[in-house]
């Protein structure tokens, strides 16, 4: 049995071919080209001082207010500039304390976003993949019926091939979404990033 020639190279152009080899089970549940870093390490972002010697961001109520504003994407580097000069005029002599209360406070934040996001990404993948398997078994059943002696188009294959193009175009769609949806992670690690150089420079 064959599949009709132009199910093949849909197939192979959309990634599908590759996708519905395994069973679900041992398919990746990350689909994004980016590397998948559930967890923003602090080492990683921040040269100030230990987190942990500064007792708990979420106890210090001006630190907290401060850290959610951070922490959003909405806040550009030169808004998070003046939050900050302006946090540290009054911070006094616990000015290094205080700051790092308010990274430690973005840091857990934007790490919460991310995880949101990332378990977002992998159930969307999951279903990418269970609908890349109906597409192809949408592709054998018209195949099936094409390939039968003396098949003759009718309201079946007609149903098929439309619940097949259907599927295809959803499959394509959320595809070109799911690109979009993988850069989150990263976009907010560099949000990350600036927010902690920019508290730095204050310390």
């Amino acid at each position: 049995m064959t599949r009709c020639s132009w199910v093949g190279p849909f197939l192979v152009m959309t990634g599908l071919s590759s996708a519905v080899q395994a069973q679900a089970p041992a398919q990746s549940t990350w689909p994004c080209v980016q590397n998948k870093v559930p967890e923003i390490a602090a080492g990683t972002v921040w040269a100030g001082p230990e987190l942990q010697a500064v007792g708990s961001w979420q106890a210090d109520t001006e630190a907290a207010m401060l850290a959610q504003q951070l922490a959003s994407r909405r806040t550009t580097v030169e808004q998070a500039g003046s939050l900050l000069d302006a946090f540290a005029g009054k911070a006094g002599p616990q000015k290094a304390e205080r700051l790092t209360r308010v990274f430690a406070g973005v840091l857990e934040i934007i790490n919460l976003e991310r995880s949101r996001v990332i378990s977002g990404i992998e159930r969307y993948a999951r279903g990418q993949n269970q609908l890349a398997e109906r597409i192809r078994q949408e592709a054998d059943e018209i195949s099936a019926a094409k390939d039968e002696p003396g098949a003759q188009p009718g309201k079946d294959i007609q149903d098929l091939e439309t619940r097949f193009q259907w599927d295809k175009r959803i499959f394509e769609e959320r595809a070109q979404s799911l690109r979009s949806v993988c850069d989150t992670p990263v976009i907010l690690e560099q949000h990350l990033f600036e927010m902690a150089r920019a508290i730095q420079e204050r310390l």
